[in-house]
């Protein structure tokens, strides 16, 4: 799109939850509505192999844009990197209601400052370095369409507020990146009316549905938060399907995503920096929720009303045996203790346990 308005990105829940759908149009219709930025439709994000024509739409995309979908924005966010489309995680103040954080605008002016020539980026990033932005939210933080076309409103004036130069230039340790020569092949605009049947609008619009038509499949495989990877290695020791591997300077990577079985996550849970990330696991830790909010905390019932800590098992124990199940259903033998338990973080100070290191330690499944 190269009509100079902000890009949003509307990724679909997978299935056809109707009430998802009814979300998904009527934010649709809104933004068109508006006309402030430019919107896309794309089948569900997490599902998409690599060669899908909504990532390809994706990676063609030059500057900043908002992704919205049924993920944590940290998954979303990884997911991407993942696919090669890099950019900084924008901060948003659409949250979770349950989360009373402080917002900041430190985005706000790190795009100024780009703006201007300066570069700035995010220094615990490895993969995708670039000078943009991707503003990643959550589409089941609120139930309401207009909460979601007011902070992207909010968003678009505050990328679109002019700079004055003062003459000044800044070193750049790179360029933005360029959209390719070759752009995907995308489907004809659909009418807004078509799609914002279900909310009743009445508008002469349209809107880009990008690979909606292309069969997709669920998947299951785990995501790298390099954020927080110290490329320690436990994750590739503790897996024996396959699925972890190393590029060319021994950074851990996803390798074969369709080797992970479906509904595993025990690599996350052996995983010392909590850096994998598994966007689809019904517990919010081990989905990507951020590590600061309320929604990242896994809490053991059984020990809050009377349970001793011998009656919950580990995360090492629980890891242990989801890998054990999934051996044995490929007809292989459970290994249990005797392989890939994690050594490298032996030696290492730790500090004394206490009641919160027991509960984060517990059974998810309540």
């Amino acid at each position: 799109m190269a009509s100079g308005k902000l890009t949003v990105v509307i990724s679909q829940a997978p299935g056809k939850n109707p009430v998802k759908r009814a979300l998904e149009e009527d934010i649709a219709v809104q933004l068109m509505l508006g006309g402030q930025v430019d919107v896309s439709v794309i089948p569900h994000l997490y599902d998409l192999p690599a060669d899908h024509t909504g990532l390809m739409f994706l990676r063609s995309l030059p500057g900043h844009f908002v992704i919205l979908s049924w993920l944590y924005p940290r998954a979303a966010h990884w997911v991407l990197d993942r696919q090669k489309i890099g950019g900084r995680l924008g901060r948003t103040r659409l949250v979770d209601e349950d989360e009373d954080e402080a917002e900041t605008d430190d985005d706000s002016v790190a795009i100024l400052a780009e703006m201007n020539g300066a570069h700035a980026e995010t220094a615990s990033e490895t993969h995708g370095k670039t000078s943009r932005t991707i503003w990643s939210i959550d589409l089941r933080v609120r139930s309401d369409a207009a909460a979601y076309v007011e902070e992207i409103q909010r968003i678009a004036a505050e990328i679109a507020v002019p700079v004055v130069s003062l003459g000044l230039s800044f070193p750049s340790k790179s360029t933005p990146p360029q959209a390719p020569s070759t752009l995907p092949v995308i489907s004809p605009p659909t009418p807004i009316a078509e799609i914002g049947a279900a909310s009743g609008a009445n508008t002469s619009g349209s809107v880009q549905q990008i690979g909606t038509e292309e069969l997709t499949k669920r998947r299951w495989y785990p995501v790298i938060d390099y954020s927080r990877c110290t490329n320690c290695m436990e994750c590739i020791d503790f897996c024996l399907f396959g699925v972890y591997g190393v590029d060319a300077l021994d950074r851990i990577l996803v390798e074969q995503q369709d080797s992970c079985k479906k509904g595993c996550p025990a690599c996350s849970r052996v995983c010392p920096a909590n850096a994998i990330i598994f966007p689809e696991h019904k517990t919010a830790a081990i989905a990507g929720a951020d590590g600061d909010g309320p929604a990242a905390f896994k809490v053991d019932l059984s020990k809050l009303f009377g349970g001793g800590n011998d009656s919950a098992e580990s995360a090492l124990e629980m890891a242990v045996k989801e890998r054990d199940q999934e051996l044995v259903a490929d007809g292989r033998e459970a290994v249990g203790m005797k392989v890939g338990i994690p050594k490298r973080q032996e030696g290492k100070a730790q500090s004394p346990r206490d009641n919160l290191d027991d509960l984060l330690d517990s059974l998810d499944s309540f």
